[in-house]
C-alpha cells in the first residue's frame, strides 16, 4: 500500500480508496481480515487514528465489519452490492472531475471528448 504525504487527499482517504479497490475487484474477499490497525499504522508510519478513520469509512460503506478483539473483516459482496459500490465511486470521481473542469474553465463538450478518448485508450489497452 502506498500513501502520498504531499497529496491533497487525506491519508485516511488514500488508505480507504486502496482497500476499497481491493475489495471491489475481489482481491480481498468476504471473510478476509484487514491488516490490524496498529500493524498498518506502523508499516505506513502514520497514526493509529488515521488508520482507524479509513477502516471506519469502509465500515460505514458496508464493505467491512469490526469484530471486537479480532479486527476488521471484509463483508461478503453480492453482485448488486458491487455494482452499487462501483457506481458510488464512479459518481464521486466524476463529481471531482466536473469540479476540476469548472475551476479550469473547461466546458462539458471538452469533458465528454476527453472521457471518450480515455475510454477508447482503456479499451485498446485491455
Amino acid at each position: 500500500m502506498k500513501i502520498y504525504q504531499n497529496s491533497s487527499e487525506p491519508i485516511y482517504k488514500q488508505i480507504a480508496a486502496q482497500l476499497r479497490e481491493q475489495i471491489l475487484t475481489g482481491k480481498l474477499k468476504g471473510g478476509d481480515p484487514l491488516p490490524s490497525i496498529r500493524v498498518l499504522a506502523q508499516d505506513l508510519k502514520i497514526s493509529v487514528i488515521t488508520t482507524m478513520k479509513a477502516y471506519e469509512e469502509l465500515s460505514e460503506e458496508g464493505l467491512v465489519t469490526a469484530s471486537k478483539g479480532k479486527g476488521y473483516f471484509v463483508n461478503a459482496q453480492d453482485q448488486r452490492m458491487l455494482v452499487e459500490q462501483h457506481m458510488r465511486q464512479l459518481e464521486k470521481n466524476l463529481t471531482d472531475a466536473i469540479h476540476s473542469a469548472r475551476i479550469a474553465g473547461i466546458g462539458l463538450e471538452d469533458v465528454q471528448q476527453t472521457l471518450e478518448m480515455l475510454w477508447q485508450i482503456e479499451d485498446e489497452q485491455s
